[in-house]
């Protein structure tokens, strides 16, 4: 097995910290076993002397057989100074490793996928294959999709509006997740197949997505005026751990996973905006002049020549990106942050606008199922037609373009592809009221697919690599290396989404700052040992020699 690019400080960082945890676990697994049966043994003792006793009920019990007097349900949150964490840790202290065993096992098993995708992309213990595209079994694979998760679940809610208390459901939870599901097959199958032809149809998903940033995080903090920093660090968390870690492993710019950086900035500027000057989110005119705000910084920012530069400039150490690609090479490190943050930079706050919208336009759709029926019809059909004529328009004259033209129109005309959807996604009850659920399961890891597939499923196999090549697992049979390889990354990546909230649970504590500080700490502290290590165990012999 060779692997490609030199050793890093970063990776040899990982695999002592790897190292450390997974023999801590398997420590603490046995711990708990020795624990359990001393509670089992010591149960029996108790049952043969009192019989008849009831004074353990029958869920207490269970809880004792479980895991003795300290139930381990959940990751526990660390709560304790940093020194402490810290020497607990590396001197194995027993009851350190068994209070915190599953979150010692899930910081494992997140280790482990991530050697993983160092394997599957930086070694070669499994094989490679070339893309090929072929339009017929690209819609094939697509409308199969479609018509089984339609079959098997399609849902119809009965959620109440969170406004109106009645079953509008307007841009509902279960609608968004189903949108950025669909939206996310087409978007992988785009990389997968090397389906260029619907280029600008992925410009408007992520446009989508970002539209989705926008209005999800202005819903949240406009409703629960929620600014504390516990939810800053869980919403950044949420954005960057994995990809952090992927470029920790792989030897990666930030700027490859483009989509985290994006998202990162568009929900910054969203929680800067509501969050400055915030308790005068109520009073309507104080909106109007966040949102013009918020227009006239990035026309500020990205319209006028020389200004992005000497903004973004004092950031080009992890904005930067270089592609290997030859003709490429003449671009500056930050013509990739410049490209693709400006393709979607009105996006969010039109997401914003609608987002504030949001309840009027639920009165009115209310008021609009409870007129009479011939009216209704009138108005539904007057929406539908008009949605399908601008989106016929937009389609014949924008979205025909060819790609280099079709991206200059795309800052300014995204919203109109956006609106058409949820036009006709949401003319009536049956409409808003329905989700295929299996899309919906899909937009919610939408990130840790993004990020897996440059990994587990495409492969680069050289740092900085745009993913060109397929990994193959079974040679010489692409639909059956297909299947195996989209099984394993789906899987994967869901049980990332998973340990990255389970992970978020264990360090990151909602209630309590002082605590969050100190586990910041305890990570730098971490992570400067981790380095000093590495660099000894790399540098040091090099220069004795």
């Amino acid at each position: 097995m060779e692997a490609s690019g030199s050793v890093t400080l970063g990776q040899v960082s990982f695999l002592l910290g790897l190292v450390l945890v997974i023999v801590a676990w398997i420590y603490s697994e046995i711990l708990e076993y020795k624990r359990k049966g001393a509670s089992t043994r010591e149960n029996s003792a108790i049952s043969l002397v009192s019989v008849d006793s009831d004074a353990v009920k029958e869920d207490d019990r269970a809880v004792l057989l479980e895991g003795g007097s300290l139930p381990l349900a959940s990751p526990r949150t660390w709560s304790w100074s940093v020194t402490s964490q810290i020497s607990r840790l590396l001197l194995m202290d027993e009851s350190f490793l068994v209070d915190n065993r599953l979150t010692l096992r899930a910081m494992s098993e997140f280790g482990i996928f991530l050697t993983y995708f160092y394997l599957c992309d930086r070694t070669n213990l499994f094989g490679e294959s070339k893309k090929n595209y072929d339009r017929d079994l690209f819609l094939f694979l697509y409308f199969l999709l479609i018509i089984v998760a339609a079959i098997t679940s399609f849902t119809i809610h009965h959620d109440k509006s969170s406004f109106s208390g009645k079953s509008i459901l307007y841009l509902n939870r279960h609608q968004t997740e189903e949108w950025k599901g669909w939206m996310q097959v087409l978007f992988l199958m785009y990389h997968y197949f090397a389906a260029t032809e619907i280029y600008n149809a992925i410009r408007v998903f992520i446009a989508a997505y970002v539209w989705m940033t926008g209005f999800g995080n202005f819903s949240y903090y406009y409703v629960r005026k929620d600014f504390s920093l516990a939810r800053f660090a869980q919403m950044m968390w949420r954005l960057n751990f994995l990809v952090i870690f992927c470029c920790i492993v792989l030897n990666n710019s930030y700027m490859l996973y483009y989509i985290c950086p994006m998202h990162t900035l568009f929900t910054l500027m969203v929680y800067g905006a509501l969050g400055i000057l915030h308790k005068y989110n109520e009073i309507g005119w104080v909106m109007a002049i966040k949102m013009g705000a918020c227009f006239l910084v990035v026309i500020f920012v990205w319209e006028i020549p020389g200004v992005f530069d000497l903004v973004w400039s004092p950031f080009s150490f992890f904005l930067g990106y270089t592609d290997l690609d030859p003709s490429k090479l003449k671009h500056p490190v930050l013509h990739e942050w410049h490209f693709r943050s400006g393709l979607d930079r009105y996006i969010w706050i039109v997401g914003m606008m609608y987002a504030y919208f949001h309840p009027t336009v639920e009165r009115w759709m209310e008021k609009l199922e409870e007129t009479e029926v011939r009216r209704r019809l009138a108005i539904k059909a007057t929406v539908v037609i008009s949605s399908l004529l601008v989106g016929y328009f937009w389609f014949e004259y924008v979205y025909k373009l060819d790609k280099v033209t079709y991206n200059k129109f795309h800052p300014y005309t995204s919203w109109i592809p956006i609106t058409v959807y949820i036009c006709l996604r949401n003319f009536t009850q049956q409409f808003r009221s329905c989700s295929i659920t299996l899309f919906a399961w899909l937009g919610k890891i939408t990130l840790e697919t993004y990020i897996s597939q440059f990994h587990i499923w495409l492969r680069s196999g050289v740092p900085n690599g745009q993913p060109k090549l397929l990994l193959s697992l079974i040679p010489n049979y692409p639909l059956l290396n297909f299947m195996l390889t989209s099984a394993i990354y789906v899987a994967i990546s869901y049980r990332l989404f998973e340990l990255t909230n389970t992970l978020k649970t264990a360090f990151i504590p909602s209630k309590d700052n002082k605590q969050l500080m100190n586990n910041a700490v305890a990570a730098v502290a971490i992570t400067f040992f981790l380095y000093s290590l590495s660099f000894m165990i790399l540098k040091v012999p090099a220069l004795l020699v």
